[in-house]
């Protein structure tokens, strides 16, 4: 007869949350930089929201749920998905099936509502993490709010609003992501996110 082992194999895989936050911030000031009226929407934002906002996310949220970490798991494949479908929402609808586009009046903000939903219930989350992810998912529970009701009324200024803020949610999450590295590079808080006290 063998004997069970008892023992535990040591995780010694690469933390993926730098890789998600910044899939999502930098796709996210990209987009925001459109909203904001620099520029149009183009292939540019498209590929980021595809690649990096879209399947980088994936992958960190597939390593996260072999990590156990069930909040970064849903929260990063659940904002991977997000990209894509976003993607697949504009490009569909130019494309030869002829597959129509959101309605502005009810459609595109029900999506950005729902979006704005989960993310609100995941910040509640947020409180037992730290506070640079607060303000990361804060933040963009007020960009989906924005973005909803600037489609709901076509207040362009809501939107340019909404792009501005926007801007601010996608480099609080580089910020995020970025600390994490340069903290485990350094061995010790250069860019600090404020853990909080679970007691």
């Amino acid at each position: 007869m063998f004997a069970m082992s008892s023992a535990h194999p040591t995780d010694a895989t690469a933390n993926p949350a730098p890789l998600g936050l910044m899939g999502f911030g930098m796709t996210t000031m990209l987009l925001n930089f459109h909203n904001a009226g620099f520029y149009p929407m183009d292939t540019m934002i498209l590929a980021m929201g595809i690649f990096y906002g879209g399947i980088a996310q994936m992958i960190a949220g597939i390593m996260e749920w072999k990590k156990g970490n069930t909040f970064a798991a849903t929260a990063f494949t659940s904002y991977g998905m997000f990209w894509l479908a976003l993607v697949g929402l504009i490009v569909l609808q130019k494309t030869s099936l002829g597959i129509a586009g959101p309605s502005p009046d009810a459609a595109m903000p029900a999506f950005l509502g729902m979006w704005g939903v989960f993310t609100a219930i995941l910040f509640i989350g947020t409180l037992r993490l730290n506070r640079a992810l607060q303000v990361v998912f804060g933040s963009l529970t007020v960009l989906f709010a924005l973005l909803a009701i600037g489609d709901a009324t076509g207040n362009e200024a809501i939107t340019r609003l909404a792009g501005w803020e926007g801007l601010f949610c996608g480099a609080s999450a580089i910020y995020a992501g970025l600390a994490q590295v340069l903290n485990e590079v350094y061995g010790r808080t250069v860019w600090p996110i404020g853990p909080v006290s679970r007691a």
